[in-house]
């Protein structure tokens, strides 16, 4: 293997080790959600810090890589999408932690389980969580052939979310108490449905990665 070949999967590497540390921010957000959990979500927002260290380092060794082995091609094109992958992990890292905050405040953590259950949300931290996973595979096994399967989860992300908006108003209408809460829980569901628009921005980059394709603005099948 050449060395420039062994930094490739070293970059490969690092992102790696950093989408599993999300995968597992998400994963605990979800638990930490349904469950009422304070003390996970303190041990996520502990580890949000982690995922900020992973990003600035995969950012500083791509432009060591670029600077040191003007990297053209396919090489040029999977570090460009490892900078923006793990930009996008970052922020799909900074909604984890944006769901344990509200576990922990204090304002709205008694959620009625019924509201949870017409709401879906179960379902939308499952499809995430699936999206985001077989977004990984595609990566590590460079198969781009699941894409048009991970970008139609997203569309199901949308349905859930833009439900939810009549759901929980409804529910407003015959609960005027729970307004304060209701709006920090529509602020909660817009970060699922953002995770999910995250999702479909690393399959884009993975597609131009290995087919040389762009998707991004153009029409998702």
């Amino acid at each position: 293997m050449k060395h420039t070949e062994k930094e490739l999967q070293s970059l490969k590497e690092e992102v790696s080790q950093m989408w599993k540390l999300v995968l597992s921010q998400l994963e605990k957000a979800k638990q930490s959600f349904l469950n009422g959990d304070i003390d996970l979500a303190r041990e996520i927002i502990s580890r949000e810090k982690r995922v900020d260290a992973f990003e600035l380092k995969i950012d500083a060794d791509c432009e060591n890589y670029i600077a040191l082995y003007s990297p053209v091609a396919i090489d040029l094109r999977l570090v460009l999408s490892l900078i923006k992958i793990s930009s996008t992990l970052e922020r799909i890292g900074d909604f984890a932690e944006g769901i344990a905050r509200h576990v922990i405040d204090d304002d709205c953590n008694k959620i009625k389980p019924q509201v949870i259950e017409e709401l879906q949300l179960e379902k939308m931290f499952e499809v995430l969580t699936s999206m985001f996973s077989d977004s990984f595979v595609a990566l590590e096994s460079e198969n781009t052939k699941i894409s048009g399967k991970i970008l139609a989860k997203d569309n199901e992300i949308d349905i859930l979310y833009h439900n939810s908006l009549d759901i929980l108003s409804a529910y407003l209408q015959t609960e005027p108490t729970f307004i304060r809460c209701g709006l920090k829980l529509m602020l909660l569901i817009r970060k699922f449905e953002r995770i999910g628009d995250h999702c479909s921005n690393i399959v884009e980059e993975i597609v131009f990665y290995v087919d040389a394709k762009v998707l991004k603005h153009g029409v998702k099948e």
